[in-house]
């Protein structure tokens, strides 16, 4: 008999605890809801977003082909800066294009700290600029 009595009580608690997160009552049509809520936006991928760019699918088939991942990703920092970090850092010009793909070709050191890019003599011009226009094209 002891017993009985905080089991019934715990149980009480329970019930009131999950009638009050809505676990119990009416509930409401789903226009009304829908109505008084706006629904969330759907995040876009990248890959969605840019399905049909040319840019976009000739930039990164030629990084995947490369050896640019070791060193970089597209929204996280692992050795040099994220894509979206030099995105962010330069607008897309015909001046910035040049100049980024010659610091991919001929490497350096000293705008994002001092871990040096290796120099990638064996890319051509055409291909480094294909790659910088895809990580320009990641800005937010």
């Amino acid at each position: 008999m002891k017993i009985r009595k905080p089991i019934t009580l715990g149980l009480a608690a329970l019930a009131g605890i999950a009638f009050a997160c809505g676990g119990g009552g009416e509930q409401q049509s789903s226009e009304s809801s829908a109505s008084s809520t706006p629904a969330p936006a759907k995040e876009i991928s990248l890959e969605e977003k840019y399905q049909d760019d040319p840019i976009y699918i000739k930039g990164l088939e030629k990084i995947k082909a490369s050896d640019c991942q070791s060193c970089h990703m597209v929204e996280r920092k692992i050795v040099g800066p994220s894509y979206a970090e030099v995105a962010a850092k330069y607008e897309t010009t015909d001046e910035n294009i040049d100049m980024l793909a010659q610091k991919v070709i001929n490497g350096g050191v000293g705008n994002w700290g001092e871990v040096p890019m290796p120099a990638h003599p064996g890319l051509s011009e055409e291909d480094a600029k294909d790659m910088v226009k895809y990580v320009l094209l990641l800005k937010k």
